[in-house]
């Protein structure tokens, strides 16, 4: 099963089977995965040696460990490139999943100081404070809170937000670009009830500035990815 011979180390060669195991369907996500006890026996390597293999595992985020139960697969994450600009709607259907939202909140406020500024309003001026649970097959995936100024769509309402605001928008307005910051925070215990995670979970927390083909912003969106089901890839090239 692993080459004692190998350069590599054996607990990354264990990483590698127990991977190679979960792509072929052997385990699937929500099995457990035998005891150290018995992979230590399987692959004929002591327990510290399979123990830093599943670490790195559950680290990586293949792995989950319940205390008391043992350690299961996790579900795979959604990879999202950090090229082009999509919805989170287009994101799952080009996956083959079926996105829904869960309306938390939709109203109209005045803009605070800091989101004007990001939308060359004045202060006070009025925008939609759009709050929402994305599900990706029913399963909570990130929360989002969008602000819109009203004036650029004045006819929003709830009924238009339960689905893709990006096609609503882009049927009267040319959506060209956006400026996006991705952080790593710890969920809170509101945050962690509403994305089914362990309390201080890891969550990524993404701010989108999005602006129309003339320049002018028409977005702020703060959202809480949940760590565990996503991340992000870039491709980077040497100048």
């Amino acid at each position: 099963m692993l080459n004692k011979n190998s350069p590599l180390p054996m607990y990354y060669q264990i990483e590698e089977n127990l991977k190679q195991r979960m792509d072929t369907g052997e385990y699937t996500p929500g099995d457990m995965i035998p005891s150290e006890r018995e992979l230590s026996e399987f692959y004929d390597v002591s327990r510290m040696t399979v123990r830093q293999a599943v670490t790195n595992m559950v680290n990586d985020g293949y792995l989950y460990r319940e205390k008391g139960k043992g350690t299961f697969v996790a579900e795979s994450k959604i990879e999202q490139p950090l090229q082009g600009m999509t919805s989170f709607t287009e994101d799952m259907k080009q996956r083959g999943m079926d996105a829904s939202n869960k309306l938390l909140g939709f109203e109209t406020i005045p803009a605070t100081h800091e989101i004007a500024r990001k939308l060359h309003l004045k202060d006070n001026q009025e925008v939609y404070r759009i709050q929402r649970i994305r599900y990706a097959d029913e399963q909570p995936m990130a929360i989002e809170t969008t602000f819109i100024p009203k004036t650029l769509i004045p006819d929003l309402n709830e009924e238009l937000v339960q689905g893709s605001l990006y096609n609503h928008i882009e049927k009267r307005l040319p959506i060209a670009n956006a400026t996006q910051v991705i952080e790593a925070t710890i969920a809170d215990e509101h945050q962690s009830q509403l994305l089914e995670v362990p309390p201080l979970s890891a969550v990524l927390h993404i701010e989108r500035n999005s602006f129309l083909q003339d320049g002018t912003p028409f977005e702020v969106v703060k959202s809480a990815y949940r760590a565990d089901r996503y991340k992000f890839i870039s491709d980077i090239y040497r100048s």
